[in-house]
């Protein structure tokens, strides 16, 4: 490999807004692109290709597609430690999740507007999220979707199990929220559902960033761009650190087959590394000043917001036994996944209408199980590098429960919601009885946040960390993911989420990739008369 490569922009990972932005970009095929991927393509290993294999992917094969790392002990977990781990192979972290789409809601949006202005609207996300999909399921509300998109979604199963039906009756009596249809539908945004919409191709296949973008339309399994589109992918390949020239970003050191290399761009560079974004910056110069010269970084621009407002949801469980002649899932379609599920509103009655909770149904023949993730935490962490080294893990702090408020959300959410489900699914079918919590430890207040804090778990949905806001309000970039205090450097994944979205982030990572690409498409090419078609799918 030559070691002075250029190009006209750089990108590093290809997860669902870097796979986006690369794509988009070398649509102009007068346009270079330098893409690097720390993992390999694994598109045909059977347990990514095989959505069967989604929910217990990370349990199965961590060490073949996952970064290896653990985070610090959590004080309000009596000092328990979860993994800090992301997707390492071609198509980042959707490549390895549960292959749930779930857009984040108009109310989240419009905090979005209020902060950053009309480019992140409600009614402009929509249309972007039409553009990007591939619907191929049911809903009451077809202007709610898109058709013509490079995303394929399944609406899954055709025909929910009765397992599904009992529970989603169950919620439904429980909570006096009607069973929904299509929860993507703004109109219907809550309520509890027998149908997930996954990212999976018709045949039930994975869908990711990968697929979806780097496909073999675009790129050869190799990572060269066919059909004269100048894009290049080199996997196995670790960024460093970004060059500067004064406060302009002008390539990026890499590791690659044990050299160090450097590579670089004449017009931008972008980051799109997720959960490692702050520590290629923090490595680069861009963060706090105290912190960068302890670790004897030169410092490019200080800004200690850099690594700071990390936020996750919570995730607990709840185990019911089951009627034996019930089964989770339809015996055609196993890759639907998921027994049912709901959205749901905070039971303590903080922003009525609004998503507060999450309920997904995990069945296992004899067994089901609720997945409970609380959507509005408080708590906040934060992400510090341990010195320069930059193969050197960082310390990553999620701060779970870190804020009362969040254990007391947790706990009114059993109080509430599974106790009062419990109940309905016991009227509806006797042999469904709540195992884990005991009703008796629900009604115990010191038993319940026991429960809570030993089987607490943790999920992959850290966000906000570089966040997107005016420097004055805590940011790291402003509304185009441009890093402040520097140029020509954009960070585009969900580690700028400006306020926390009410569920899975993979949504929200391709419409920060979208959007962003969209604007430096913008720059790169003059207005023209409106289209009515974009390969993108409907304008």
């Amino acid at each position: 490999m030559k070691k002075n490569l250029t190009y006209d922009y750089i990108v590093v990972g290809t997860g669902p807004a870097g796979a986006v932005i690369a794509k988009s970009l070398t649509d102009d095929k007068r346009t270079s692109v330098l893409v690097l991927e720390s993992g390999g393509n694994h598109d045909k290993d059977q347990p990514i290709r095989d959505s069967t294999f989604a929910p217990e992917l990370e349990e199965q094969f961590s060490p073949n597609y996952f970064w290896q790392g653990e985070g610090v002990p959590q004080t309000g977990l009596d000092d328990r430690t979860f993994e800090w781990t992301t997707g390492r192979l071609l198509g980042g972290g959707s490549s390895i999740n549960g292959e749930q789409y779930v857009r984040p809601t108009a109310a989240v949006l419009r905090k979005w507007e209020r902060l950053l202005g009309p480019i992140w609207s409600p009614d402009k996300a929509l249309r972007r999220f039409k553009r990007l999909e591939k619907f191929n399921g049911s809903t009451t509300n077809k202007a709610a979707h898109g058709y013509k998109g490079r995303i394929d979604i399944r609406q899954a199963p055709e025909n929910p199990t009765s397992m599904a039906r009992k529970l989603t009756n169950a919620i439904e009596r429980a909570t006096g929220y009607p069973i929904i249809l299509d929860y993507n539908d703004p109109d219907t945004p809550l309520g509890p559902f027998t149908r997930w919409q996954l990212y999976q191709q018709p045949d039930g296949r994975r869908e990711s960033s990968s697929t979806a973008f780097l496909s073999s339309d675009i790129m050869t399994a190799l990572g060269k761009g066919v059909h004269n589109r100048k894009l290049t992918v080199l996997f196995r390949t670790t960024a460093l650190r970004v060059l500067f020239s004064g406060k302009r970003a002008i390539g990026v050191e890499f590791l690659k087959d044990g050299q160090c290399i450097c590579a670089y761009a004449r017009k931008k560079v972008i980051i799109s590394a997720g959960i490692n974004s702050p520590q290629l910056l923090m490595l680069s110069g861009i963060g706090s000043a105290k912190m960068l010269k302890k670790a004897v970084i030169p410092v490019v621009f200080n800004n200690p917001n850099v690594g700071q407002r990390l936020k996750n949801h919570t995730l607990n469980f709840a185990v019911f036994s089951t009627n034996p002649n019930d089964h989770p899932l339809p015996a055609v379609d196993p890759d639907a996944l998921y027994t049912g599920g709901a959205f749901l509103p905070d039971p303590s009655g903080n922003a009525p209408g609004q998503r507060g909770v999450q309920l997904v149904g995990i069945g296992a023949d004899g067994q089901l199980t609720i997945a409970i993730l609380y959507l509005r935490p408080r708590s906040k962490g934060n992400i510090r590098i341990q010195s320069k080294d930059p193969l050197n893990i960082v310390l990553a702090d999620e701060g779970f429960l870190s804020d009362p408020d969040d254990l007391e959300a947790v706990k009114q959410i059993y109080r509430t919601y599974i106790k009062n489900i419990a109940l309905e699914l016991s009227r509806i079918d006797p042999s469904y009885q709540l195992l884990s919590p005991t009703l008796d430890m629900i009604d115990d207040d010191e038993s319940l946040e026991a429960f809570i804090k030993e089987n607490f778990d943790h999920n992959h949905h850290q966000q906000g960390f570089l966040r997107m806001a005016p420097l004055s309000k805590g940011g790291v970039v402003d509304r185009k993911g441009n890093v402040h205090g520097v140029k020509d450097l954009i960070v585009a994944d969900a580690s700028i989420v400006p306020f926390t979205v009410d569920r899975n982030t993979s949504a929200a990572a391709y419409l920060i990739g979208y959007t962003i690409a969209r604007q430096l498409g913008k720059k790169r090419n003059p207005p023209k008369k409106r289209r009515t078609r974009t390969e993108w799918g409907e304008e």
